[in-house]
């Protein structure tokens, strides 16, 4: 087992400014990711609204920049997958144990900082799965080229989805935006921009995917009115889906108190209700999931677990 004053879980924004204000703090730190640094960060196209970025910067570049600002620091870097997390006392301070997958080796740490963030929630249709990859797709930057002057649909309401379709509008033929309401949920900016290319964005209020079709790969979303029960078929290529988030969060204890979908409960300095254990981030239940909240989130509970720590004389 491998012991360290504070291990982060993730390395997205949240995680990755908790791991520097730690270790800039003095504390033997770790941080462990399973995929590549950056989190959600890496699918998205452009993020316009990030500070000292007026003219918007890449989402690889800004993880990639992130990542960069702990590389003088002696942040041990772990790549893997944790399963389980235990708490147990070692003489009278809690040690937080994390078991990892395959063989790896056990972690502890008397702070623990989650932040692994949130994965884009599926439609729920019973085809789903099988068109995943023909035709259907959660990340229009990985997989946009594919659908080059073709039709493809956009699933969603919110910043995620107008976001992306802007950024499919300038390789695909036409973008269907569909969405359960009427009114959307995400910026003003973002349905400004689309209402003016009426010829490339088409938006499809009031009306749910109901079902999809085609051989071998998607060639037809079925749709229905929330309100008629009317059903239509749209020609599409591809299905772009952003209808909210789940919480990566299946090797957490069921002591952790979290809300209904799954999200970690904290206090406003990121503490959950085990001494030791913070969570930051969109693991975190909270309604603002951006970059800047998640860069937030994470300097607040690198601070509060670093009281923690003096405190314990660590």
């Amino acid at each position: 087992m491998k012991k360290f004053d504070a291990i982060v879980l993730g390395a997205g924004p949240a995680g990755i400014c908790a791991a520097l204000y730690l270790v800039r703090a003095g504390f033997k730190t770790a941080i462990v990711e399973k995929n590549s640094p950056g989190g959600q960060v890496l699918s998205t196209a452009e993020v316009e609204n990030y500070l000292g970025f007026p003219k918007s910067v890449k989402g690889f570049e800004l993880a990639d920049l992130f990542s960069a600002h702990i590389d003088e620091y002696p942040v041990e870097r772990i790549r893997g997958d944790v399963v389980s997390m235990e708490t147990a006392l070692e003489g009278t301070i809690p040690l937080h144990t994390l078991h990892m997958a395959e063989n790896g080796e056990d972690l502890a740490a008397p702070a623990i900082i989650i932040a692994t963030g949130s994965q884009h929630r599926p439609l729920g249709i019973k085809e789903e799965e099988e068109y995943r990859g023909k035709g259907v797709s959660y990340c229009a930057l990985c997989d946009g080229n594919f659908y080059k002057n073709l039709d493809v649909a956009v699933v969603g309401g919110g910043n995620s989805a107008l976001e992306e379709a802007l950024y499919l509008a300038r390789i695909a033929k036409k973008v269907y935006v569909i969405h359960r309401r009427e009114g959307f949920r995400g910026a003003k900016i973002y349905l400004d921009k689309i209402k003016k290319m009426p010829d490339k964005i088409e938006l499809i209020t009031s009306s749910v995917v109901d079902s999809l079709h085609g051989s071998p790969n998607l060639e037809t979303v079925k749709l229905k009115h929330v309100e008629t029960a009317q059903t239509r078929d749209l020609k599409v290529d591809g299905v772009f889906v952003y209808v909210g988030n789940l919480p990566n969060g299946a090797f957490l204890p069921e002591s952790l108190p979290k809300n209904e979908q799954g999200f970690l409960i904290t206090d406003l300095e990121m503490h959950t209700e085990i001494a030791g254990i913070y969570a930051a981030g969109d693991i975190r239940a909270k309604a603002c999931r951006q970059v800047c909240s998640a860069v937030g989130d994470g300097a607040t509970a690198a601070t509060a677990a670093i009281n923690y720590l003096e405190q314990l004389d660590v």
